[in-house]
């Protein structure tokens, strides 16, 4: 599709070539200048590409304002969460219309000995509840500020306090301050440039991680509340920057566990918290290409380590120990053997029962084991079961240790979010909350269903298509091919209220469920990334094609979207196949992969090359991700469909930098377009914060959709 009748002058970025060179090969960068955020005119130059696009969009204002009044209609703006009991509390969340963050409050609960201890309060709409106390308001933190993001926000075993964190720039670089609930006064403890969380042991002790100067999670520090943090104990620290550090707590409060992890190995160190202040201990060494993950369970009445790892099956298994330093994974006892076409995804111990986390058939499940009284024998598992073809489902919010019910989430394409309630003992389930749509919402008049595609190499890949069941098929409709496609990560069957704004003026909306996600098990992933990475890629073209083989929709009338390495995979088809699409909007896209997979000192950097492998260190990985990079292949053979990328100034992941000077060179020599750079000065990788802003930015890119293809 053409520019609309558009005066505004395309933006020219001055080109200064930089030579680099590496493996004996050259490639001349015109645009590497553009990566100075703090240069002025590389701000002008941004600001120009916004006014140019802000040009270019100017007739989507009238659509965007409808779109995003449709949106809020369908939201509960003042709204509530299902109460949670977490100790001698009920926690929960509420929304208020007009404000943009939610407020966190909780009310008292009964003693656990009564009757009605698990039965969560009914709360009034309207007005707070007797003894309610709001324990953080977020719209108050956030004000004066241009971004707003919170992090942790983590109360204390007594209940007294409140760790909480706070982003207000984008650069994911928190401040942790503690709130004492009794006085809400915070405390003088402040603790500057730290990663989001904070893990409490009891109500004195604080844990959190600093990050190096890539943003990378390296070490875990223990702070005394109400000591100076100066003199905070670093009580651990990984120096290989491939590497992740984490901590938390197991449920049972008995460990607390620092994990320490890349994208293919693990390793998991703890301490006992009845005494905190000692060194952790290693539970078993790492061993490249071995990944495991620790949970303390009771059976048999003795403490165990259940044990989720590879070292039997590609998709994994659970072994049992214990507790102590574990031998070889492979001679653990086997609790839960692995089998073919079942992903486990781990499990989780309570005090009288275990949850099973596995993915079967491109779909995630749960699996609820009740007889804990076989030390080493397999243990046996309840399967929960649900009508529809195509869900989610995961645990909710399970804070409690000894607890009779399980909560857990449910939802699809079409069936809105639900949080259910299941009794252990009975095993009948309760549903305690329905995402509620404003005006009306029927389900009946909305349809998912699953086809596949054929990958070049025979592959059979799953795609997900939702439509209103009345739309007329007999013709091709209006599409968006949406897709992610890395880091094992999944895109599960999940309900949204702006996507209805799509579906409703007769559009299809499809998830192409490629190779390097995890929806298939962990072979899809590995059939995806560093080597195997432009399977993702030739998969989304085949999405694409198999599509328009069912009728369903055509190349001039199909629009594709992904975001951030979903971006590097729009940046890929966009050179591979431009015919295929008549606009490509990449949010936050990696496209331009192979130069900051060259600078170790980028964030994020050294630990993604378990993903995409190690230019620097490997000509052969340097030529292919060269051949896929969307920066380096920009043609000027081809018409390129219209594009749309979207970024944000403060972003750590994905820089803006590589958008920037992706669209400079599709306009300096791509011929189609128009080529369009929106770039958000004062956000981060997740974009604007607040919910109206969200809404307001996600009715504009819905809009550009509708227009590209047609459906407008």
């Amino acid at each position: 599709m053409t520019a609309r009748n558009v005066t505004a002058k395309q933006p020219i970025a001055a080109q200064r070539p930089l030579t680099r060179t590496h493996h004996g090969r050259e490639f001349v960068d015109n645009y590497e200048w553009l990566r100075d955020k703090d240069n002025p005119e590389v701000r002008a130059y941004l600001e120009a590409e916004n006014e140019y696009t802000k040009a270019h969009t100017a007739d989507l204002t009238d659509l965007t304002d409808t779109v995003y009044g449709e949106i809020k209609s369908r939201v509960k703006e003042t709204d509530m969460s299902v109460p949670v009991r977490n100790g001698d509390f009920w926690y929960y969340g509420r929304s208020v219309e007009g404000k943009n963050y939610g407020v966190s409050c909780r009310i008292p609960a009964v003693p656990k000995t009564a009757a009605d201890a698990w039965v969560p309060p009914v709360l009034p709409e309207e007005g707070a509840p007797e003894g309610e106390q709001i324990i953080f308001d977020a719209n108050l933190a956030a004000e004066g500020h241009e971004f707003f993001s919170m992090g942790a926000g983590a109360v204390s075993l007594d209940g007294r306090y409140l760790a909480y964190s706070t982003d207000v720039v984008g650069d994911e670089r928190y401040t942790l301050r503690i709130r004492d609930l009794t006085t809400g006064e915070d405390l003088p403890d402040t603790i500057e440039d730290i990663s989001a969380g904070a893990t409490w042991v009891g109500s004195d002790w604080i844990f959190y991680q600093r990050v190096d100067e890539a943003w990378r999670p390296d070490s875990v520090w223990r702070h005394k509340v109400g000591t100076d943090v100066a003199d905070d104990v670093r009580i651990f620290h990984e120096p290989d920057e491939a590497y992740w550090v984490g901590v938390g707590t197991t449920r049972s409060e008995k460990y607390l566990l620092i994990e320490v992890g890349s994208k293919t190995t693990s390793e998991v160190w703890a301490i006992d918290t009845a005494n905190i202040e000692s060194d952790p201990w290693c539970i078993r060494e790492r061993d490249t290409g071995i990944e495991y993950d620790v949970e303390h369970a009771v059976i048999a009445g003795r403490d165990r380590f259940l044990i989720t790892h590879n070292a039997l099956s590609v998709d994994y298994s659970v072994g049992i120990a214990d507790v102590g330093p574990l031998p070889a994974l492979t001679d653990i006892t086997e609790v839960i053997a692995p089998r073919d076409g079942v992903r486990i995804e781990g499990v989780s111990a309570f005090a009288g029962h275990i949850l099973l986390a596995y993915r079967r058939g491109g779909i995630g499940r749960l699996a609820l084991c009740t007889s804990l009284v076989d030390g080493d024998q397999a243990l046996n598992f309840r399967e929960l079961e649900f009508a529809e073809e195509l869900y989610s489902v995961g645990a909710s919010a399970n804070p409690e240790w000894d607890t009779p019910v399980l909560r857990f989430g449910y939802g699809s394409f079409t069936t809105p979010s639900q949080t259910w309630e299941m009794d252990i003992a009975t095993g009948e389930r309760t549903l305690l909350k329905e995402q509620e749509i404003p005006g009306g919402y029927d389900k009946t008049q909305y349809q998912a269903t699953r086809m596949w595609a054929t990958a070049a190499d025979g592959t059979e890949v799953p795609i997900s298509v939702v439509r209103r069941v009345d739309l007329d098929m007999s013709s091709p409709k209006p599409t968006l091919l949406y897709a992610y496609g890395s880091y094992e990560m999944p895109v599960d069957p999940g309900f949204s209220v702006s996507r209805l704004s799509l579906l409703d003026r007769g559009m299809v909306w499809a998830v192409a469920h490629v190779r390097g996600g995890g929806e298939m098990g962990r072979s899809w992933w590995l059939n995806g990334r560093e080597k195997s990475k432009p399977n993702t890629f030739t998969d989304f073209i085949a999405c694409a094609d198999e599509l328009v083989a069912q009728g369903i929709t055509t190349h001039q009338m199909m629009a594709a979207e992904g975001g951030s390495a979903g971006g590097m995979l729009m940046g890929a088809v966009a050179n591979m196949a431009p015919e295929k699409f008549c606009g490509i909007q990449a949010v936050v896209p990696f496209v331009d992969s192979l130069t900051s997979m060259l600078m170790p000192e980028l964030p994020l950097t050294v630990v993604e090359w378990e993903e995409w492998g190690n230019p620097l260190a490997d000509p052969e990985i340097y030529d292919l991700m060269a051949s896929y990079s969307a920066y380096e292949n920009v043609r000027d053979d081809v018409e390129y469909p219209e594009i749309l990328a979207l970024t944000s100034l403060n972003d750590t992941r994905v820089l803006y930098v590589e958008p920037a000077k992706w669209i400079a060179k599709l306009q300096e020599i791509g011929k189609g377009g128009p080529f369009l750079l929106k770039t958000e000065m004062s956000a981060g990788h997740g974009g604007v914060s607040g919910r109206y802003a969200k809404w307001k930015e996600t009715a504009y890119e819905y809009a550009w959709i509708l227009r590209v293809t047609g459906a407008a």
